[in-house]
């Protein structure tokens, strides 16, 4: 199924505010959701080898026609930001924090090309945003297969662009973020005080994930759960305390399953190496996880356990695996305060994102 819909400013918008429209209750951001630049495949069709383009691409038939066939589909909702007005008037959406397609990243690629086709990706970015300065947000990807490159792309993005943080995968061709040789990057988000969206592609576990698009359904909210586990048990977390990280996917399976974090660390040794005065549910407190869990009991589980001030409402926006009722799917939760929706729809993003948000 495709996506339907049911029922501080940055320097380059003039200081527009961000506002709810008429007649809503709450004020809501979405902040996970996607663009595609087909003009940056075209260049890295002309740079990079076709061998080298082929990472974290489905190889089942099936799932590649079906892919085929949703992206020409979706292409406009991808590319038009008229029609993704449009899509957002339809669905309740305030703003949405645009960030690019995840197969944007190149980090397989030689950093001259990840360079130029992320300096494009974010251009066109900055561009959307500022056709409707009251409607978007951008968040910038990064080359992060070379840290110099990547500040510099970073301090372009924030500081040159307006964005309000940056889109990473779970790792850097392979490499986990913790150990890819990328600390100043997290270093200058923390002091910078920008979002970073972790959103993988793929999965490492290629061969044993090739049907059922297993590499989605499973293989992401896994790359999600070995991310987390990680910053946390690497110590990431305590080194960058002030660092806003927010989850796609609810965070993969680790917000479900944390005491499974807990219960080792509290007897063992090895578990305890980075972490040793504070259990790693702690950590993982820090975190923030968008809604996009489809379901009403596993929302409230994650609302429940790790608060309504770190769920952020997200969408997926346009693909298949998309919430296309995110509004809804917040006010499906049972017991759930008005003052809480407010916080999940729009107001935890809003103050991640730095937005300023007036009265309508």
């Amino acid at each position: 199924m495709l996506f339907t819909c049911a029922h501080r400013a940055p320097a380059d918008t003039g200081g527009h505010a961000y506002t709810a429209r008429r007649g809503k209750k709450h004020f809501t951001v979405d902040i996970h959701c996607h663009i595609h630049v087909p003009a940056a495949d075209a260049r890295l069709a002309e740079l990079a080898s076709p061998d080298a383009t082929k990472s974290n691409v489905d190889s089942n038939p099936l799932t590649v026609e079906i892919n085929k066939t949703q992206q020409q589909a979706i292409l406009p909702k991808l590319t038009d930001p008229e029609e993704r007005i449009r899509d957002m008037d339809a669905s309740g959406i305030d703003v949405q924090a645009i960030s690019s397609s995840p197969f944007h990243y190149n980090y397989g690629q030689p950093v001259e090309i990840a360079r130029e086709i992320c300096g494009m990706v974010n251009d066109r970015v900055a561009e959307t945003v500022a056709s409707h300065p009251d409607r978007f947000a951008g968040l910038g990807i990064l080359p992060l297969q070379d840290e110099d490159a990547s500040l510099a792309e970073l301090d372009r993005c924030i500081n040159g662009r307006g964005f309000r943080g940056i889109e990473i995968s779970t790792n850097v061709n392979g490499r986990d973020l913790t150990r890819a040789g990328i600390e100043k990057v997290f270093a200058k988000c923390e002091e910078l005080g920008v979002l970073i969206f972790v959103h993988p592609i793929g999965t490492s576990f290629t061969d044993r994930m090739d049907d059922h698009y297993f590499r989605n359904t499973i293989g992401h909210p896994l790359e999600s759960a070995l991310c987390v586990g990680h910053l946390v048990f690497d110590g990431y977390l305590d080194k960058y305390p002030g660092l806003k990280i927010c989850i796609a996917h609810g965070g993969g399976y680790i917000p479900a399953y944390w005491g499974r974090f807990d219960h080792p660390w509290a007897l063992r040794g090895d578990c305890r190496v980075n972490l040793p005065g504070k259990a790693p549910s702690e950590y993982v407190k820090q975190l923030y996880f968008d809604t996009v869990v489809f379901t009403e009991e596993q929302l409230r589980h994650m609302i429940e356990v790790w608060g309504a001030d770190h769920v952020v409402m997200g969408t997926d926006y346009p693909y298949d695996m998309a919430e296309t009722d995110p509004v809804g799917h917040v006010e499906s939760v049972r017991n759930l305060s008005e003052d809480d929706k407010a916080k999940i729809m729009g107001g935890n993003a809003a103050a991640l994102l730095g937005l300023d948000v007036s009265a309508d």
